[in-house]
Formats: structure tokens, C-alpha cells, sequence
């Protein structure tokens, strides 16, 4: 297994952004799978990107420049600390910012001496071969390809006055027992995560893929039980409810889940997935919850769930209504939409 947990001096005073934007080069093209194709990004820049320990589910941007042209100055953007950067860069021209998407880091090597990250593309394409811009990029992408990527500050995000780093949801606290669920947008993320997972943990991870052919080894020393569901002919996340539903069942789960009583929870807030990203992680319900409250992290089951926002929003509503899990025990992330090439 790889070890991607960085070493980096901690300051006790935050000088410098959160988040900088590295100029990298494409490294190597390589196909997993019909779906997945990894690109590695190098350059001497992103021996300042990192977080406190393994990346875990990190999010980045990665900026694809117009074609012909250089694309936007996002490091001045970023520095000048006016406004946000993010909206500076929507008030560009189309023609001039190129084009802006999320991804999961599967994993970096930026403390060696040659700083490099992997990140795995799903490739969402027609028969023609159209899809959204970062995919068709990815498609294409050969060594020497540039971009820019809009990550962590190593120096900044392990300040110990910095606080935990936005870009990373999966935080299990004191739980021995998760879920992990996911289409193949989470696939980089899950698989990443169980790398981190220390032997201790168990539980279940599944994994839907198009094809037995996405199927990837996974190294854990955790002995959550990996399944891959390859969907074949079947509707996009019907394998994952499924077992999802299988693995949790109700009642037997109240205890673990922390349910108060057997009949699971109350009905979630309503999401228009076609209007608003589906975005529910624990810490949006810590503070809402009475001081005599038993605090998140501190039981004994935790679940990660992300993929196509209809998808994951079923089985928020499975997991928090009828197995009556504690909000503040899962995160839910819509990655995506299906029938859109970005999220509103």
C-alpha cells in the first residue's frame, strides 16, 4: 500500500492562502479500465500541496485551459485576497477561463522527490465520444498536457491554527464500523479511504462500476469487506441500493446506527437535485442539536455515501428515515446529476 501521509513542519501561524493554484504537467496516461483512465500530474510546484495525513476523500479543482491559449493567472487570483477568486474567475470570458472541475486526488507523492499525484478520470462518454469538457480532455490527454490545479497549501492546511481542511468530508471519529457507497464517481475516493483505514475498522464497502472490467485491487489493512457491483444492463444505482439495503437492514441495526428507536428517524429535508447540489455532511447538524447530545465522531457506526444525486438521495432518505442513523453519523454527496455535464 501506498503511503501518502506527509511529513511537513507545523507553524503556529497561518501567512499564507488555504488553497494555491499549481501549474502541472501531465505525466503519464494510464487505462484501468474502460471507464477509468489515471493521469499523473508532475511538476516542482506541488511540493507545497498536501494535508495533516492521508488524503483520504481530498477534493481539488482542476482548471483545463482554453485550447490554443494559456488560460487565467489563478495564482494572482488567489493571493489578491478581494472578493472571491472563484466568482472573479466566472466574470472571465468563457473563451479565456477554460474550463473548471472536481476531483478526488487517488493518490499524491508530493514529498518525494519528484512531487506527483494521481487522479482517476471517469470517462462519461457517448458512443461518439462526446461528453462533458474534463472527461473529453482526459480522453485525450497526453504527457506534456498543462493545467492548473486549485488545492491544499501544505504549509497552510497543517498549521495547528488552520483548523481541518475543507476539502475532506470522511471523518469517522471513534467509529469501528463503516459503510462505505459509491458509483464509479466515488471510486477514486472509497478506494483511497481504504487504503488510510487502520486494522481496527471494519464493515462493508460497495463499489458499482459499468463493467467487471472497472474492477480495481484495493490494498486495506482494515477488514471492511470490499464489493464491486458491476451494473451490466442494469439502471444506474440499483446494485448499490440494494446492497446497501442488504448490508443495513432494519431493525437490527438500531444500536449501531445509533437510532433511538426501533422504526428508524424522521423524514430528511426535501432536496430539487435538478436545482441544488445534495451536499449533507455531520457537521451541518452538530449545531443544531442540544448540549445533552452525545457529540458526532463519538459512536460507533459512521457511512459515506456519494455518487448520482438521485441515487445517494434515496438512500439518505433509507439510511436517516426508515434505519433512523444519526445525521451526524453519515455524509451524503452528490457528486453528480445525471443528464447534466455539471452540477447547478
Amino acid at each position: 500500500m501506498t503511503d501518502t501521509t506527509r511529513t511537513v513542519r507545523r507553524t503556529s501561524v497561518v501567512t499564507e492562502p488555504m488553497v494555491l493554484a499549481f501549474d502541472v504537467t501531465v505525466a503519464a496516461v494510464q487505462d484501468l479500465g474502460p471507464t477509468f483512465r489515471r493521469i499523473t500530474f508532475s511538476g516542482a510546484c506541488l511540493a507545497g500541496f498536501g494535508v495533516a495525513g492521508a488524503p483520504l476523500d481530498l477534493r481539488i479543482k482542476i482548471v483545463i485551459p482554453p485550447a490554443g491559449r494559456p488560460g487565467p493567472d489563478l495564482a494572482s487570483m488567489l493571493r489578491d485576497g478581494e472578493g472571491s477568486w472563484y466568482q472573479r474567475w466566472l466574470d472571465l470570458a468563457v473563451e479565456e477561463r477554460g474550463t473548471m472541475r472536481t476531483y478526488t486526488v487517488r493518490t499524491s507523492r508530493c514529498d518525494g522527490p519528484r512531487p506527483e499525484l494521481d487522479v482517476d478520470f471517469v470517462l462519461h462518454l457517448d458512443d461518439d465520444g462526446r461528453g462533458g469538457p474534463a472527461a473529453e480532455w482526459a480522453a485525450s490527454a497526453t504527457p506534456g498536457d498543462r493545467v492548473c490545479i486549485i488545492g491544499p497549501n501544505a504549509a497552510a492546511a497543517q498549521c495547528a491554527t488552520a483548523g481541518a481542511y475543507g476539502g475532506i468530508e470522511f471523518r469517522p471519529g471513534l467509529a469501528q464500523h463503516v459503510l462505505l457507497a459509491g458509483d464509479e464517481t466515488a471510486v477514486p475516493a472509497i478506494s483511497a479511504i481504504l487504503e488510510a483505514l487502520p486494522e481496527h475498522v471494519g464493515g462493508h464497502a460497495f463499489l458499482e462500476v459499468p463493467s467487471a472490467r472497472d474492477v480495481q485491487p484495493i490494498a486495506t489493512r482494515s477488514s471492511v469487506a470490499i464489493r464491486w457491483l458491476p451494473r451490466g444492463g442494469a439502471g444506474h444505482g440499483e446494485a448499490l441500493d440494494a446492497a446497501v439495503r442488504d448490508a443495513v437492514r432494519v431493525p437490527g441495526w438500531v444500536s449501531l446506527a445509533g437510532a433511538g428507536t426501533v422504526g428508524g428517524g424522521s423524514e430528511p429535508e426535501e432536496v430539487d437535485i435538478d436545482r441544488t447540489i445534495l451536499w449533507e455532511t455531520p457537521q451541518l447538524h452538530e449545531a443544531t442539536l442540544p448540549a445533552t447530545a452525545r457529540p458526532a465522531g463519538t459512536q460507533p457506526f459512521y457511512a459515506w455515501i456519494a455518487g448520482e444525486a438521485a441515487v445517494v438521495r434515496g438512500l439518505r432518505r433509507y439510511l436517516v428515515r426508515d434505519v433512523g442513523v444519526d445525521r451526524r453519523q453519515v455524509a451524503f454527496m452528490g457528486y453528480w446529476r445525471k443528464g447534466r455535464t455539471e452540477l447547478p
